[in-house]
């Protein structure tokens, strides 16, 4: 990966093909949630803010892709994000299994959700 991307493009363009598949998933999974985000690099990884306020990073990783931060209560959708929990505030999805995309819109739309209440 490059040292330190400026875009999310950049970022996830430092991936081999496969990852780089998810990653885009990912990116237009959590900006159709949020279009008015801004798209930025924080912590050297993708990271979405309202207001100048993170909402949402993620991250590649070798053998799985990470979605941060999880609230300790997601309510109706814990059941759903248990299996992916690792850590705290974390949720971890395998590469070599399905990324449950429409689980990860859902979380990120309960964290734009909490951020607008904050």
């Amino acid at each position: 990966m490059a040292d330190k991307p400026t875009t999310i493009e950049e970022y996830i363009d430092a991936f081999h093909a496969e990852t780089r598949v998810v990653l885009n998933e990912i990116h237009s999974t959590i900006g159709g949630v949020m279009p008015e985000a801004e798209e930025t690099i924080s912590y050297r990884i993708p990271t979405f803010k309202i207001d100048g306020r993170y909402v949402v990073y993620f991250a590649g990783f070798a053998k799985h892709v990470s979605v941060y931060p999880v609230l300790d209560d997601m309510g109706d959708l814990e059941e759903s994000i248990a299996r992916y929990r690792s850590g705290r505030g974390t949720l971890k999805f395998p590469l070599n299994e399905p990324v449950p995309y429409h689980l990860i819109g859902e979380v990120a739309g309960r964290l734009l959700a909490s951020r607008r209440r904050a």
